[in-house]
């Protein structure tokens, strides 16, 4: 684990952090809302929890990541392989669930998609930054 860039992870983690309350907030919010059955005013019971959930998962995502490729990997590599990752191994997992669960198309193309993105930042950051 000598050569992580624990920076360039930290780095990582806050972009699909931030990825996260772009995608969720302005973006699909409303249109997520509805598709999970969820009232769009409603406020989580413990939002420090949910978000310090949400970041510790983004943080041990990125730090994987960063494992996986090895030491100063190429951000086109990186990324592509983010794209990749995410298409291929996030999205496509939500899928079998969502499928078994009755959870809608647009749904699952709202959650796979951020996972897809979250995954490329993790690849251009830790790719640019080594």
């Amino acid at each position: 684990m000598d050569h992580i860039n624990w920076l360039a992870v930290l780095a990582a983690a806050v972009s699909a952090f931030l990825l996260g309350g772009i995608w969720y907030g302005p973006l699909f919010k409303r249109a997520w809302c509805r598709e999970a059955g969820i009232d769009p005013e409603a406020r989580p019971k413990h939002p420090a929890r949910v978000f310090g959930t949400a970041f510790a998962c983004s943080l041990l995502a990125a730090f994987a990541f960063a494992a996986f490729f090895g030491p100063a990997p190429d951000a086109l590599h990186a990324a592509h392989n983010g794209l990749l990752v995410g298409a291929a191994w996030i999205a496509t997992s939500f899928g079998i669930n969502y499928a078994f669960a009755g959870r809608s198309l647009k749904l699952w193309l709202i959650d796979g998609g951020y996972h897809v993105l979250q995954f490329v930042l993790y690849g251009l950051v830790i790719g640019l930054w080594h």
